[in-house]
């Protein structure tokens, strides 16, 4: 019975992380319709920092890149 609440546990920690990483992603793209390019770029690589293996860490990067790439992203 502990183990099996280990894993719902783990699970529900799991998810929790997905669904942050989500709202972040939200925050950094609301902070690039504003132009507030530096806090986005901010929140962008604290997603790749903190939830690295998210899928939104893969948008993350690749928004990143395009950020570098446009000349957008602050240096």
């Amino acid at each position: 019975m502990k183990k099996w609440l280990a894993v719902i546990f783990l699970a529900g920690m799991l998810a929790g992380c997905s669904d942050r990483a989500a709202e972040m992603y939200e925050t950094a793209q609301f902070e690039e319709l504003q132009r507030n390019i530096p806090r986005a770029v901010k929140i962008y690589q604290d997603i790749v920092e903190k939830h690295p293996n998210s899928p939104q860490a893969d948008k993350a990067r690749a928004r990143l890149a395009e950020l570098a790439d446009s000349g957008d992203s602050p240096r």
